[in-house]
């Protein structure tokens, strides 16, 4: 069913059990439990799916090591066990990662770290090797739970074998400590995989970007396509108000004034740096600056993304990585590698986000709970609906908070569970292969491309590069002009099945291509032909489409067509 048919089916039946507002990871996830439970679910997001919160990450599936000095074991655990999960569940964009961490000190921490730990302390404070071994000792101790190692435990090297193993890393270091989390490739695809699992599962399972939640009455939401302006109404029984940092106003839309969120800015930069991507010897560096904010330098498809802030934000619509925090990443990239040398220049993309936290007392921003909780709002003041409100959560959790949630809300709608998504593999990590070359050259014939082009989809979407290999070969197809290596045929499918409604949703989003620097003016204007003949743009939407990507990823991301 596509877009249209979905809005006119609001029309002509308006109730519906549950309607989620926000298609961050956190609403997806939900909207796939419950569509697994076979509840009918409708999800609206006012821009495209994981582009707000969802889309700053830094890229990570971890626990979250330092949480435990805040004394959040039972929240570090839990992550510990869903980084676990994803690497098993999502192989194609989840991967073990090194992650190592510079050593100045030996037993510095000692004495601030159980202060800490008992909130009688918030000042930044260095923490020393004894203090780190022992919070990986137990971090390691998190993954033995569930009986099989996932990745590697952690060791530590001395100064000279660390200098070998990084030789352009700060001598001052007395050694380093590496041990393991998930590299998260591309959080948005695993995003909008999710979604095509729950729509998959359940024929009343619908989720629609670009469709904003902006009033209710009684018993109904209206609903606005950003669009084309047009409203429908629906009458859900519950809703979930999944909007991440934007929580409270998306709740004042609807008639209910909250203050539950007090949200931090994250920023991040990627650069085009091959001595700096080498140095990193594809670990991930990460560290403590001497603010006290835990930073990173972390490879990525060639590229190396440096991050991130920590500050406090009023309105998350308004977060930009500044000229100021990038010069805070250089700073701290040069305190690591004091040889290595960063200019603006090497910049290929910003981004910014803001981080869904509640809204609290601590006094430093580091201080605040990652944990997740689910908020209830009951009817009143004119509306007959319960709202749960998602407050919080991690990338790396997703999957547990949904389940939660879809608990909470079967338990209220009278139904019994039917499916665990423990398990369950996320959209191209089914049936994932061990060994990818062999996997193409055992599936080419059938599909009909070369091995080696399979190869490359298998390596961008998992284990979709069989019907997306299907859809390429049905017609005629052929490379793109500015980016070979991609074909007309592969975007057309991104566009007809993972409802790609603008040129950002399919550069930014369904794709690394903005983030990794591949952008050029042809390629944006390919793409804007190619989601044209799809959507059916004639020429004056296509010119109006390049303008407004061109004007938000200058502003946004800094990225000049």
């Amino acid at each position: 069913m596509d877009r249209q048919q979905i809005l006119n089916q609001l029309q002509e039946n308006q109730t519906v059990s549950v309607l989620i507002i926000g298609g961050g990871i956190n609403g997806l996830g939900t909207f796939r439990d419950l569509a697994l439970q076979g509840v009918d679910v409708l999800l609206v997001e006012k821009n495209d799916f994981c582009s707000g919160a969802s889309a700053a990450s830094s890229h990570m599936v971890h626990g979250g090591v330092r949480y435990l000095e805040n004394g959040e074991f039972r929240l570090v655990r839990e992550a510990v066990h869903e980084r676990n999960r994803l690497l098993k569940n999502a192989p194609h964009y989840v991967t073990p990662l090194p992650t190592t961490i510079p050593l100045y000190k030996l037993f510095s921490g000692i004495v601030n770290a159980p202060l800490k730990f008992l909130r009688l302390l918030d000042k930044p404070g260095e923490r020393g090797a004894a203090v780190i071994k022992i919070g990986l000792m137990l971090y390691d101790s998190y993954t033995r739970e569930q009986g099989k190692q996932s990745v590697p435990g952690h060791r530590l090297r001395g100064r000279a074998a660390s200098l070998r193993e990084f030789p352009q890393m700060n001598p001052d270091i007395i050694g380093t400590a590496t041990y393991y989390d998930g590299a998260m490739s591309s959080p948005e695809r695993i995003a909008v995989e999710v979604m095509r699992d729950g729509e998959e599962a359940n024929r009343n399972a619908h989720a629609l970007n670009y469709v904003s939640a902006v009033g209710a009455a009684a018993d109904t939401v209206t609903l606005r396509d950003e669009e084309t302006g047009e409203t429908y109404t629906v009458k859900p029984k519950i809703v979930i108000n999944a909007a991440g940092p934007w929580i409270d106003f998306a709740n004042d839309a609807l008639g209910r004034k909250t203050r539950m969120m007090a949200g931090t800015k994250g920023s991040h930069i990627v650069v085009d740096h091959p001595e700096l991507y080498a140095a990193t010897r594809n670990n991930e560096i990460f560290f403590e600056n001497k603010d006290g904010r835990i930073v990173l330098v972390y490879p990525l498809a060639g590229k190396v993304i440096i991050g991130t802030t920590d500050t406090p934000i009023s309105n998350p619509s308004e977060a930009r990585c500044t000229d100021e925090e990038v010069a805070y990443f250089f700073e701290f990239t040069k305190h690591v590698f004091p040889a290595i040398q960063l200019k603006e220049s090497d910049i290929v993309y910003r981004f910014s986000g803001v981080r869904p936290l509640p809204r609290t007392d601590a006094k430093t921003a580091g201080q605040i709970t990652r944990d997740h909780k689910n908020e209830l709002v009951p009817p009143g003041n004119g509306i007959d609906f319960p709202t749960y409100n998602l407050v919080g959560g991690k990338w790396t959790s997703f999957r547990a908070f949904s389940e939660q949630v879809t608990d909470t809300v079967l338990a209220k709608l009278g139904k019994a569970r039917v499916q665990s998504t423990a398990d369950r593999a996320i959209g191209g990590g089914r049936a994932y292969p061990a060994d990818k070359k062999q996997w193409a050259n055992d599936h080419a014939a059938a599909v009909g491309l070369p091995p080696a082009r399979l190869e490359m989809l298998l390596e961008r979407y998992g284990t979709l590069a069989l019907p997306m290999g299907a859809f390429i070969v049905s017609e005629a197809d052929s490379a793109l002009e500015s980016l070979p290596d991609y074909s007309v045929r592969e975007l057309q499918y991104l566009v007809e099945k993972e409802q790609v409604r603008r040129i950002g949703d399919l550069l930014q989003r369904r794709s690394l291509l903005a983030m990794t620097g591949q952008l050029s003016a042809v390629l944006v204007m390919e793409v804007a032909d190619i989601i044209g003949d799809v959507l059916g743009w004639d020429s004056d939407r296509k010119e109006t489409e390049i303008d407004r990507f061109a004007a938000d990823i200058l502003d946004k991301h800094g990225v000049i067509l």
